[in-house]
């Protein structure tokens, strides 16, 4: 593995949703990101802020309206047909709901199974033999391939999505929120087998998530999303240790700790409204309106996502080059 390869590259993604009234809903507005061979990237952000959007278009469940999506150096952006059905044994997800993501009235083993068939890999016997060894993987029993998912506890289910998901040998997997329908005991369990896999088989990750807890225990490097737009993106350590974007140090002041239960944070930062509409976008910075230090040019003039260290960008204009909060 070339741990300095970008697997998936995107370049200026807009993903934009005509309404009945002639009005358009800017759910991505220009985003840019990549990821290299090996990493968990997490992308996280409030609802509506554009990352499920994002992840889905990525590969290619949503169409993009403007933009490239590369995957290992090919542009999927538009391919259809054939080509689209070849680019999805390289990518694959794993889908939030694991009640709602599997077919109620079909055999968990041929619910993984199905990929397999649908991208003629491998015989019969080959497929069957794969499904035994991916259930296996994921920590459950070969035999309980012949239940049905209602059988199953919520996270054995969301190990069967994931099984199905790693059927076959994507290079890239989206996890879009995929513990946040479960009990917290059992979203641990699942973090943890995730991050068995990631290692084991040198899996990239495109992460999703609300819940920065969850991001810091399973990435590597986060990209901060508001209203259709990345507002800060680094390393994970930079953006806990060092966030810059005033959005960016609500989300982590908001994260509970062990020292802060049955008592305010000093340091929690309050965000007052809700975020505008992204049919009717504001003129300058999208989160000024919410924003506790705006000045004036914050409402005249958009700021531009620009790097202020080695691999730490930020879009502010209270943030100097230097990355200093002036």
């Amino acid at each position: 593995m070339n741990s300095g390869e970008a697997l998936l590259e995107v370049s200026d993604l807009k993903v934009h949703f005509p309404t009945r009234d002639g009005a358009v809903v800017h759910a991505v507005d220009g985003v840019s990101f990549s990821i290299k061979r090996g990493v968990a990237f997490g992308l996280v952000g409030e609802s509506g802020s554009g990352k499920t959007t994002t992840a889905l278009a990525c590969v290619r469940l949503v169409d993009p309206t403007a933009g490239q999506i590369k995957l290992g150096g090919d542009d999927i952006t538009n391919i259809q047909g054939t080509s689209l059905r070849d680019a999805r044994k390289k990518m694959q997800i794993v889908f939030q709901d694991p009640y709602a993501s599997l077919n109620p009235r079909e055999r968990v083993g041929s619910i993984v199974k199905r990929p397999l068939k649908l991208m003629s890999i491998g015989t019969a016997k080959e497929q069957d033999a794969r499904v035994k060894e991916l259930f296996e993987i994921v920590g459950l029993r070969p035999e309980q391939s012949e239940l049905f998912p209602h059988q199953f506890s919520g996270g054995q289910r969301q190990r069967v999505g994931i099984a199905r998901a790693l059927a076959t040998q994507p290079d890239l997997i989206v996890c879009d929120e995929p513990v946040s329908a479960l009990d917290v005991a059992i979203q641990a369990q699942i973090l943890n087998l995730l991050a068995k896999l990631k290692k084991e088989f040198e899996l990239t990750y495109l992460f999703i998530s609300h819940d920065l807890a969850v991001v810091q225990h399973i990435c590597d490097e986060i990209a901060v999303m508001y209203l259709g737009q990345i507002v800060e993106q680094g390393k994970k350590k930079d953006i806990f240790r060092n966030p810059r974007h005033p959005y960016t140090k609500a989300l982590i002041s908001a994260v509970p700790s062990t020292d802060s239960i049955g008592k305010p944070r000093a340091d929690r930062i309050m965000l007052d409204g809700d975020p505008p509409s992204p049919i009717s976008l504001p003129k300058g910075c999208r989160f000024s309106s919410r924003c506790p230090f705006a000045v004036e040019s914050c409402a005249d003039t958009p700021p531009t996502l620009r790097e202020i260290s080695d691999e730490h960008s930020v879009a502010c204009h209270r943030v100097d080059a230097a990355g200093t909060f002036i």
